[in-house]
């Protein structure tokens, strides 16, 4: 990610884009006889990229700059496509977009400059961005109102899914800002060419206002391919829930803030066949569904084994079919015995409890067993150190910038 490019210096580009290149603005300048590359009389102003340029690369940056004066005011009008914000350096005699073109579209660069003896002058250029030959789009992005909720807990990833394959992480990894309350270590990383997720270095600090922006529009995402849209969430990381349980000593340890707020007896896999065992590792709640069918894995009705049942109250940790769940014919071995077919078992009392006082992202970590979570199963993003996460990331690790 890009060291600080919308921190600090984004919020300047803001207050300089208001002061220096809104609308209406032109009507208060005396126009000049300048033009584009200057004139005979003003400021002499040149303009990157050159007047009447065609197929300019989106993510080039539009620079203006005077010579024997100083830029007052820079428009880059982009027509139905919007203006390209930017930022005018502290001697005002260059002025830089801040934003990617849109492709396939008509700008037009208008300067109004003044010269050392006050004489003040406007210069135009226009250039043609590149066309498209498709756009890729962001198809999910979790967190999400409809499926997380937007107050999670403290091991949520990012992630992000594209309707199709991109190519050119790079590009898109630059225009992936994610801004925080509470300062963190991160990094994106690419699952596959449509999956990219964030997470931290460490957990988030808890009650941590988070804002991911997604600003691909005009993003180069492959050849003759760009983003159709900028997207922007934003979120809350809760209070700091973390539970631990062995299956070697049947017990869910459940501490808030540090603090320790129940103990739950649990049966956990049988084992036997590998499938049977629960997997060890720091999962996260994925969802949590009042009931839940479940039925015999690899096996079909009319075969020795098969089971199709409901059970209630019941927390998603993988995408394998394990759960944290309602079993009441188990309580009997919870605390002394692993009897399930994978899934962490409690009581329906506990199960009740669990449920109601889970957050999607909070992390259960489970140890003993033999069978280790994989990475790609569900959400086991923790599951790979630091290292090993830092491999599939385009950019490497940079701070979160402040909110």
């Amino acid at each position: 990610m890009e060291r600080g490019a919308y921190g600090s210096a984004g919020l300047l580009a803001l207050a300089l884009l208001t002061a220096c290149s809104g609308g209406g603005t032109a009507g208060k300048h005396p126009e000049g006889a300048a033009t584009a590359g200057g004139g005979a009389r003003g400021a002499s102003v040149s303009f990157s990229p050159q007047d009447k340029a065609a197929g300019v690369p989106t993510d080039q940056p539009v620079v203006v700059a005077a010579q024997g004066g100083r830029l007052r005011s820079v428009r880059v009008d982009g027509g139905k496509s919007g203006p390209l914000p930017g930022v005018l350096s502290a001697d005002g005699t260059r002025w830089r977009s801040t934003a990617t073109a849109r492709p396939g579209t008509a700008y037009t660069v208008t300067a109004y400059s003044t010269d050392a003896a006050g004489r003040q002058s406007r210069a135009t250029s226009t250039f043609t961005t590149v066309k498209a030959n498709q756009t890729f789009d962001i198809e999910t992005i979790t967190p999400n109102k409809d499926d997380t909720g937007l107050t999670v807990g403290v091991g949520m990833p990012i992630m992000i899914a594209f309707d199709k394959p991109v190519t050119d992480r790079v590009s898109i990894e630059r225009n992936l800002v994610v801004r925080s309350s509470k300062p963190v270590e991160g990094a994106w990383h690419w699952f596959d060419d449509q999956h990219v997720d964030f997470r931290p270095q460490e957990y988030w600090p808890a009650r941590t206002r988070v804002r991911v922006e997604a600003r691909l529009a005009g993003v180069r995402g492959g050849p003759g391919m760009y983003g159709k849209r900028d997207v922007t969430l934003d979120f809350k990381i809760g209070r700091s829930q973390i539970t631990k349980g062995s299956t070697d000593e049947h017990v869910l340890t459940v501490r808030r803030d540090g603090k320790k707020v129940r103990t739950i007896p649990m049966s956990a896999g049988q084992g036997g066949q590998w499938k049977y065992y629960t997997t060890s590792g720091i999962h996260l709640a994925m969802s949590r569904e009042p009931s839940t069918v479940m039925t015999s894995p690899g096996i079909g009705p009319g075969q020795p084994g098969y089971y199709q049942l409901t059970v209630y109250n019941t927390v998603r940790i993988s995408n394998s079919g394990e759960y944290v769940h309602s079993a009441p014919w188990s309580v009997g071995s919870q605390g002394s015995a692993n009897v399930s077919h994978g899934c962490v078992n409690i009581s329906p009392d506990n199960a009740r409890w669990f449920i109601k006082n889970t957050l999607i992202g909070d992390p259960i970590i489970i140890t003993g067993s033999p069978r280790k979570l994989e990475p790609t199963n569900g959400w086991g993003h923790w599951q790979e150190n630091w290292k090993q996460w830092l491999k599939w990331s385009s950019l490497k690790a940079g701070p979160t910038i402040a909110l």
